[in-house]
């Protein structure tokens, strides 16, 4: 902290014997002890009371939350891995390759077998139910007719 040697500590030795005396020397290091204990107890109260409201305001919960986050925010987990991939076959392609007639799906499986496999390996979004209504009757009036 102070960065000082062995050498500044006995010429500061020396300046105080000679100021205060002989006689004063060690009351004078047991008030400078005194002072630097008081020191270090106020750091460590000052330390304990900052980490305790820390604790209050719930960094702690904070910074496990954004740490979690962080796990789940992965390459894999993003479907980044995938697009990387898709850019690398997109930029990959050569246009003089001839074109199946069978659709995307054929192009796919003739063009590229890796591109094949994840589309085999892709989940299908279910089918929305398709409902039919039933014909609403109209009411009849008091004469009879609609």
């Amino acid at each position: 902290m102070f960065d000082i040697g062995w050498s500044e500590l006995l010429l500061i030795g020396i300046v105080a014997l000679i100021v205060v005396g002989p006689k004063d020397l060690p009351r004078m290091f047991q008030a400078l002890g005194r002072l630097t204990a008081k020191a270090k107890r106020l750091g460590r109260e000052f330390t304990a009371a900052m980490e305790e409201a820390a604790r209050d305001t719930g960094v702690k919960e904070a910074a496990e939350g954004l740490n979690d986050l962080k796990s789940m925010t992965t390459k894999k987990g993003l479907g980044i891995d995938a697009l990387e991939r898709a850019t690398e076959r997109f930029e990959n392609w050569d246009p003089k390759l001839p074109k199946p007639v069978a659709g995307a799906a054929g192009a796919a499986l003739t063009l590229d077998p890796e591109l094949a496999a994840d589309l085999d390996a892709a989940e299908l979004a279910p089918e929305p139910e398709v409902r039919t209504k039933p014909a609403v009757k109209r009411a009849e009036g008091p004469g009879g007719s609609a």
